[in-house]
Order: C-alpha cells, then structure tokens, then sequence
C-alpha cells in the first residue's frame, strides 16, 4: 500500500528530529571543555587513591635522585 504524502513528511519530520537529538548528544559529548573536566576529575581522583599516591611517590622520589646526581657530578667538576 503506497504512502501518502502526509505520512511520508511525518516520517521525515520525525527522521530530522531524531537526527538533530543525536547531534545535540555528539556535539555535548565532544564537548572540549566538557572533556577537560571530565579528564581533570579523573585524574585527580587517581592521585587521591593508593595507587595515584604511590605513583607520585616515586616520580618524587625520581626527580629527588636524578636533580640530587645533578647538582654531586657539577660540585666534582
């Protein structure tokens, strides 16, 4: 059974609506600023964990040593 005219605008209309809801989503997904807060929170909750602070720890720990063997061989010379 053909479509009517009608019926065929209805289902455009409701294609462009759905299309424009979902354009809506990407582009708030993709959001830069959005997408920043996201990244900052997550990487503060992981410094905030056990394993976060054990990381910084050992940068810590490696920037000490590696500016400490800095500073001992220019003192040698």
């Amino acid at each position: 059974m053909p479509r009517s005219p009608e019926q065929i605008q209805n289902e455009i209309d409701a294609a462009r609506e759905s299309l424009a809801a979902t354009l809506d989503e990407l582009a708030f997904r993709a959001s830069p600023q959005r997408l920043r807060d996201q990244a900052k929170e997550k990487a503060q909750a992981f410094l905030q964990s056990p394993p976060g602070m054990a990381v910084m720890g050992v940068v810590g720990l490696t920037v000490t040593f590696v500016v400490t063997r800095k500073i001992v061989r220019r003192v040698r010379r």
